[in-house]
């Protein structure tokens, strides 16, 4: 029986993609250096998947930014816009295009957007989004692919399995960018470059390559099912020589389960532990000679794989097809996953008994394979860490249960309607029309990260602590006096990180030293490890807001992160429903709303940055995610007076078709991304008629180029043709946490200058 995997972590152990980088970016690191960190990282991983016994190892897996870019430049699928990027002199002209598609370039003259950003199907991290034109045309523009493959090759031999996102998909998951076609109709042009890049590699000794078609998934047109047959056809008919394998992924395979089992390759791949029921529907209807890749280890959570589960799984497949027929795998690629539990050396014996990070699932997949060949031992060892995690009272507490058993309509509603609530908040807050603010975070300097660190070495008091990320409070609020805006944040520079600092107070959560993932380019987070019953002992943000509050006279919003976005941006509970676990969460961020708004903080942000994020990929399952999703929002703002004012944040909200559930939350205020759409998300919003105020995004804070005043005045303009304008607020994208304060500033005050110029304009029309 076969082993393989779909893809390893891209950063490094210790981060050093990342760092590299964010140095080259800066000028302080040569582009031979950067490519010789990125080297070291790949030939890393493949020795680690080697030596773990995998069968099938990927290469191409590895991306400087984003495996959806890389296909991109790939193909030669470049915006116009950036062809002054490639004319500039130099060895540097095509990195400086490519980090160019993803960040934006502001320099040498030149002042270009970036590309759309969003997030991979329902995970947090995040692909730029390939634009596509009416008269599109593909090429193999770039080399790496090849000389990656090359390099896998002499390494590992026959194992090497080049990875590439599937012709079908990568149309599906890119943008139309003008009016009068359909992307999926640009296929016929896209299949002859697929064909011969497939040629190429099987030429340079291939035996494997797989092709990620994760919307094999998802919901399909007849068209677009279509495109998956003709596709597969083409290149059946047109490249010999190597086994292709499809991957699918994050969801079963449902109604498309003929489709996926009968195109003409070698291997197809199932995410057994999304879908696990979806087996017997696939082995009822496989036809002869295709290798199954069950993927029953997972690639997205941080827990220990139950053998007996996955065992079970693969006997049933094996009956049907035999040994040599099936393939053990992790559900998707591990890149969702940390990299080693074996450098977390301060984590609870026993919780870290229950955990597996992405080495480790590799040991996992081989330990099923050996369990198949007679080793009992491992599976023994197996049962035993499952039952300790079943019966422990570290995960059990009877109180929290019991609340959340308790959950009544009333738990989540407020006093008045929203226009009750709306004209009260006015008399209170007295603001201009297009008032002005920031989502939360401010940048985190050196300085700060450094202090924080010194704190929690025991380098530093409490006070000394303290003292000093008071004034770094009262430096930040002072400047946003001084530039103007109408209401005030206060930097949130005692917090590491959205999540991990309320997971930090709250029961029921752990964290790791090293558990980073990538989140987006050099971004990567830290997920907290949700592992028990969760609650709330005592108030989180209460003292860093009530004194940010008595240091203005202006509005000063209390920050908290709601249920939702702290359950996705988590390593979650997978012995329970996420439902029960989202709940949890809601009443304990129900408690600190309370003690803020009794504390005097009038305004209250919970931001669920990532409600959109965890929608079900098939449409049928969603009302329930939703319905659910939304009450437990209601819960942390539910019983707040009509005077307070509750915020929210989201990202990257395609909402067209969750728009009423938006409404829904009834939040005073949302605030959005729109910058890199040009307003085109506040469509949605315009043809439900939202109700509430919204602030939609003039700033893109995933870039480091500064938008000028004119630039964000023209979008606040978009923004008032398709919404009433005494409803708009003016805000960045997002948080700034990951930006340069000269940047920030700058960015920041065309940003009042731009309010004010549409102020004026509403004056002038009225």
């Amino acid at each position: 029986m076969l082993t393989q995997n779909l893809g390893y972590p891209r950063i490094g152990e210790q981060r050093e993609l990342k760092k590299a980088c964010e140095q080259y970016w800066a000028g302080k690191m040569a582009l031979t250096e950067l490519h010789r960190v990125a080297q070291k990282i790949k030939e890393e991983n493949w020795l680690t998947q080697l030596n773990a016994g995998i069968d099938i190892i990927p290469c191409n897996d590895f991306s400087f930014y984003d495996h959806v870019l890389d296909t991109s430049l790939l193909l030669g699928v470049i915006p116009q816009r950036y062809a002054p990027v490639l004319a500039q002199d130099g060895d540097h002209a095509e990195t400086d295009l490519y980090f160019a598609m993803a960040r934006g370039y502001q320099r040498n003259g030149l002042d270009i957007t970036a590309m759309e950003m969003t997030k991979w199907l329902d995970t947090n991290y995040h692909y730029i989004v390939p634009e596509f034109t009416a008269q599109q045309e593909f090429s193999i523009y770039n080399e790496n692919i090849f000389a990656e493959y090359t390099t896998a090759r002499r390494l590992l031999g026959q194992k090497a399995k080049p990875v590439l996102v599937g012709p079908v998909s990568y149309l599906l998951l890119g943008k139309e960018k003008e009016q009068g076609f359909e992307r999926i109709d640009l296929l016929e042009k896209l299949i002859p470059v697929y064909i011969e890049i497939l040629n190429r590699l099987g030429a340079l000794g291939a035996e494997w390559i797989q092709l990620d078609e994760p919307c094999l998934a998802l919901d399909l047109s007849k068209k677009e099912e279509e495109a998956f047959e003709a596709a597969y056809r083409a290149i059946a008919g047109q490249v010999g020589g190597v086994r292709l394998m499809v991957a699918t992924y994050f969801e079963a395979l449902l109604d498309n389960t003929s489709l996926a089992v009968n195109l003409p390759v070698e291997a197809l791949h199932i995410d057994l532990v999304r879908g696990p029921e979806q087996l017997d529907e696939v082995l009822a209807l496989v036809p002869d000679g295709l290798l199954l890749s069950l993927g029953v280890v997972d690639g997205r959570n941080v827990w220990k794989n139950d053998y007996e589960k996955s065992l079970s799984l693969i006997y049933r497949a094996v009956e049907k097809l035999g040994a040599k027929r099936v393939i053990v795998a992790p559900s998707c690629s591990l890149l969702h996953s940390p990299i080693d539990l074996d450098l977390e050396t301060a984590l609870d014996p026993e919780i870290k008994n229950w955990m597996a990070f992405a080495r480790q699932k590799l040991g996992e997949v081989d330990a099923l394979r050996q369990i198949l060949e007679g080793n009992n031992t491992l599976l023994e060892a197996n049962r035993k860490a499952i039952e300790s995690r079943r019966t422990s009272q570290k995960v059990h507490r009877q109180a929290v249960k019991d609340r959340v058993a308790a959950l009544t309509e009333a738990d989540a509603t407020r006093a008045s309607a929203f226009p009750v609530r709306q004209r009260i908040q006015r008399e209170r807050f007295h603001l201009p029309s297009f008032p002005t603010t920031t989502i939360g975070s401010f940048p985190q300097t050196d300085d700060i990260r450094q202090l924080r660190a010194r704190f929690k070495k025991g380098d530093l008091t409490v006070e000394q602590y303290e003292k000093s990320i008071e004034q770094a409070t009262i430096d930040a609020i002072r400047w946003q006096e001084e530039i103007g805006l109408d209401v005030l944040v206060h930097g949130e520079f005692e917090r590491n990180d959205m999540v991990e600092y309320f997971g930090e107070q709250l029961e029921g959560f752990l964290f790791t030293k090293n558990g980073w993932v990538q989140s987006y380019g050099s971004r990567c987070v830290k997920p907290p490890v949700i592992y028990g019953d969760i609650s709330r002992p005592k108030d989180m943000t209460v003292r860093w807001s009530t004194f940010a509050a008595a240091q203005t006279d202006r509005p000063m919003k209390g920050m908290l992160t709601g249920p939702v976005t702290i359950l996705q941006w988590s390593f979650v509970r997978d012995d329970q429903p996420r439902e029960v676990t989202t709940n949890q969460i809601a009443f304990a961020v129900h408690d600190e709303v309370l003690a803020l708004e009794q504390a005097g903080i009038g305004m209250i942000q919970i931001d669920e940055a990532a409600i959109r994020e965890g929608l079900p990929l098939r449409k049928a399952r969603r009302p329930h995610y939703l319905d659910w999703a939304v009450k437990a929002f209601r819960i942390t703002a539910g019983g707040v007076q009509d005077r307070t004012q509750i915020h929210t944040h989201m990202c990257y909200s395609e909402f067209n078709d969750i728009i009423e559930h938006i409404a829904a939350m009834d939040a005073d205020v949302i605030t959005i991304e729109t910058s890199r759409s040009q307003m085109e998300l506040l469509q949605a919003f315009a043809h439900f008629e939202y109700p509430n105020e919204i602030g939609p995004g003039v700033y893109d804070i995933h870039s480091p180029r500064v938008p000028g005043t004119e630039e964000m005045t023209s979008l606040l303009g978009r923004a008032a043709d398709l919404l009433p304008a005494e409803n708009l607020w003016v805000n960045p994208d997002c948080g700034l946490k990951t930006r340069k304060w000269p940047e920030t500033k700058a960015a920041l005050e065309n940003m009042v200058a731009a309010a004010r110029q549409a102020r004026e304009q509403i004056a002038v029309n009225a």
